[in-house]
């Protein structure tokens, strides 16, 4: 999508921003289709890169993935109260097929809990069999009311793992460890840091025992719930009579996990770093870390410069470097500089003839930190040779000013109501407050602050320190964090 205007500011309209950046970064365009969305080369191509690193994390823990129908009969969905409950607003059923109605409705995957354990029901008969640990990446449906791209859409696309175990124990373990790859991967490659933490009983998953997510500060002081991992304890096992043999002899229910992240993160990323100029992608999650511009003026000068960038290009890529060469003859450089600069490539090598005489190359910087240059001027021999450490430098420098910017917007100590209506209704970002467990102050401050309760912070999930005051008054037994959320 073509356009030269300047970006809404983020200080001006954050939401306004956001839907500009992400059609004008071409990483997705809205569809034909109600809320669905159309995810281009460039979006799709930084979705690729959060798969295989995700792919290879699941694959060292021990995860095989497999593939589980589209299409799941209506019975199934039913037969978890919670989870019926939780989802039926959001399902999107098929009817008829083949010009004939179905004499029993299908729905559309919203998520495969009910299908998949109907599965290893099928495949489990004795503790020998497990655990079983499988992954599948797929699309699925969720009927929004409200859509932004990548955020909230009808459709979306996401991994979610599903697990069963002998004990309740083990799949315990499984949620654990599946929020701390979470965690790992959002940090080292989104550069995005995360508040770990067990959801409360109104916010979990429908038909978990515990959910754990991992919640972002956004640049607008909002939350993003990043991923969830789940412990559905034998709530699916008991309606699909998924059962084993224990080793004593006995019959028993599994117990079950799953958890999952989704192309969310794609916008999670955009709202992480972005600025007023375009999006910026963490080398990590760049489908092109480097790009390569050559100037000239005259004909004359062509050849020997774009020779030089695909030398140049070459050598990069022999170190392990994504970098393209943009030779588009109809665009003038300025032209190229702003795209690949609303594209968020993280860092631009220009070579001109002057530079070829100097055998040097200038270095643009996509994003600086305090006191640095954003231009370098520097022989071509240092310039390839530091670019795999700068790249390095990047990803963790996004990282520390994205950290110091949520610790700049959390409030702690918070006691009460009132001084959390204050934060939440100017500034906004994490607040930390103690609570009862009382549902009915959480159901209270909702009302009152439209934030919800976004987690009970780890490592322990029950805050042994937590503040001796609750937020609707009384003593707390445990620290929680609101916001207000996505």
């Amino acid at each position: 999508m073509a356009d030269d205007k300047a970006l809404t500011p983020r200080a001006e309209d954050f939401s306004a921003w956001y839907n500009e950046v992400v059609q004008r970064a071409e990483l997705a365009d809205h569809s034909p289709v109600r809320g669905s969305m159309v995810i281009r080369p460039w979006g799709y191509g930084i979705w690729e890169h959060m798969q295989r690193a995700l792919d290879d994390m699941f694959k060292a823990t021990g995860h095989e993935n497999a593939y589980f129908p589209l299409l799941i009969p209506m019975s199934f969905i039913e037969k978890e109260k919670e989870h019926v409950a939780g989802f039926k607003p959001e399902l999107a059923v098929v009817t008829h097929a083949g010009g004939k109605e179905l004499e029993e409705p299908l729905v559309i995957r919203p998520t495969s809990e009910t299908i998949i354990y109907s599965m290893y029901a099928k495949w489990v008969q004795s503790y020998r069999d497990l655990p079983v640990l499988m992954n599948q990446w797929a699309n699925v449906m969720r009927w929004e009311l409200r859509t932004r791209l990548f955020l909230r859409t009808s459709e979306f696309l996401w991994q979610e793992g599903h697990t069963a175990h002998a004990t309740d124990a083990e799949a315990e373990e499984e949620t654990l460890r599946m929020l701390g790859v979470y965690r790992t991967f959002m940090e080292e490659w989104i550069a995005m840091p995360v508040v770990t933490g067990l959801k409360s009983d109104s916010e979990k998953f429908a038909g978990a025992v515990r959910t754990y997510t991992c919640e972002a500060l956004m640049q607008d002081n909002r939350a993003l719930q990043a991923g969830t991992s789940h412990n559905l304890g034998q709530n699916f096992s008991k309606q699909f009579d998924l059962t084993f043999q224990s080793e004593a002899g006995a019959e028993e229910y599994a117990w079950n996990t799953s958890w999952g992240v989704s192309t969310r993160l794609v916008g999670g990323m955009v709202m992480t770093h972005g600025d007023d100029t375009g999006i910026v992608v963490p080398p990590r999650l760049a489908p092109t870390q480097v790009v390569i511009v050559p100037i000239y003026r005259k004909e004359h000068e062509r050849t020997a410069v774009v020779e030089k960038a695909h030398e140049l290009r070459a050598r990069l890529a022999d170190a392990g470097v994504r970098v393209k060469v943009d030779d588009r003859d109809h665009l003038n450089p300025g032209a190229k500089f702003w795209e690949w600069e609303r594209k968020g490539v993280p860092f631009r090598l220009e070579i001109g003839p002057k530079d070829l005489a100097k055998e040097q190359v200038v270095l643009v910087k996509r994003v600086t930190g305090e006191g640095e240059d954003r231009k370098a001027f520097l022989p071509e021999a240092q310039a390839l040779a530091e670019l795999p450490q700068r790249l390095e430098d990047f990803q963790a420098q996004l990282l520390e000013r994205a950290r110091a910017r949520r610790e700049a917007n959390s409030h702690r100590g918070v006691k009460t109501l009132e001084e959390l209506k204050e934060i939440l209704d100017g500034p906004g970002g994490f607040v930390y407050t103690g609570w009862s467990g009382d549902p009915a102050v959480e159901e209270r401050v909702k009302e009152e602050t439209k934030a919800t309760l976004r987690c009970i912070p780890g490592p322990d999930f029950r805050s042994p320190n937590a503040p001796e005051r609750c937020i609707g008054g009384g003593d707390s037994t445990m620290e929680v964090v609101w916001a207000k959320a996505y």
